[in-house]
């Protein structure tokens, strides 16, 4: 894990690599999903959701890259303080863990499709299926044989 230090006059320095670094650098460790944290370097507080909300708040700022719409602000929002707001929580990081394990699902389908022969790309989809509807594969195993 990176740890990086976040200084009294806002400076970020990674310790992994021994130098200060800026917001931006911080988002492309979110996009290559590389785990960190960000701590106060005098009191060793977790200051990571500060600086991923102010990540969220640039990147909300361009309506049209926006992901959080007034009407999905205002929701989240009211669960606050409420005896709901654990399994929202809760329910946001499944539903988001399980869209992202689709998109990637989709994507190596995607990039398996690009098979030359249109018969492998064919059984490779059958396969894909059989695998998701939980029966076994529809062509032997060739270490069986």
């Amino acid at each position: 894990m990176i740890q990086i230090k976040k200084y009294p006059n806002r400076r970020l320095y990674d310790t992994s690599q021994s130098k200060y670094i800026n917001v931006d650098y911080i988002l492309e460790l979110i996009k290559k999903n590389q785990d960190f944290e960000i701590v106060d370097s005098k009191s060793g507080e977790d200051q990571t959701k500060i600086i991923l909300m102010q990540i969220i708040s640039e990147q909300e700022s361009d309506d049209q890259q926006s992901l959080l719409t007034n009407s999905v602000l205002k929701q989240l929002i009211r669960y606050y303080d409420t005896d709901m707001q654990p399994y929202l929580r809760s329910y946001l990081e499944q539903s988001l863990a399980g869209f992202l394990e689709q998109q990637e699902t989709m994507q190596q389908m995607m990039k398996e499709m690009t098979s030359p022969s249109p018969a492998a790309m064919f059984g490779k989809i059958v396969e894909q299926n059989m695998k998701m509807w939980g029966m076994a594969s529809p062509t032997p195993d060739k270490e069986s044989k």
